[in-house]
């Protein structure tokens, strides 16, 4: 029997409030929420986690509204009158009672608190920015790997021994 993934629930505001690069973009939400959406669709398929972010919409009077980002991602913007947090409760509760391993990612203490007794883990928002920046190295060093650029002059004594560039300067040396 194949092994559950990792459910990851994250707060959007709460990350993009203590995430410096997304805080810069405060006033431009739609641009940092697409920021943080981007990077974490890159994150959770290459950790192979299933995650949802979820957004406030405290202040509308629409429905919640879900976007399926591929099978193992989406963002949710809660419906009128329903926080990121009583969303994030919610969903942490029916995910533990799946039996499924369930992380929250938030700095807010309350919060926090209550997920910790669904039997959820939780993750500060900046350990998790510490977390996502690690892994976006490793990946590009992984995908990306240790490809130079091109220069206009490649060295040879880069890729040969010291004795024998210390001989090759002395043959270079002698017909001058």
């Amino acid at each position: 029997m194949a092994r559950k993934r990792e459910v990851y629930l994250v707060d959007g505001y709460n990350v993009i409030n203590s995430w410096p690069e997304l805080l810069r973009l405060k006033n431009q939400i739609g641009e940092a929420r697409h920021e943080l959406t981007q990077e974490l669709i890159e994150y959770a398929a290459y950790e192979k986690y299933d995650m949802t972010l979820v957004f406030d919409a405290l202040f509308t009077e629409d429905e919640e509204r879900a976007e399926k980002h591929g099978a193992h991602f989406t963002v949710i913007y809660t419906g009128a009158g329903e926080t990121a947090d009583s969303c994030i409760e919610r969903l942490a509760y029916d995910f533990v009672r799946e039996g499924r391993e369930v992380h929250v990612v938030t700095s807010d203490g309350a919060e926090q608190s209550v997920i910790l007794g669904a039997g959820a883990y939780r993750i500060p928002s900046l350990e998790f920015r510490k977390i996502v920046k690690r892994t976006r190295k490793a990946l590009h060093k992984e995908f990306v790997g240790h490809t130079h650029p091109t220069v206009a002059r490649l060295d040879v004594e880069e890729r040969l021994d010291r004795d024998t560039v210390r001989r090759l300067d002395e043959l270079r040396k002698q017909r001058h």
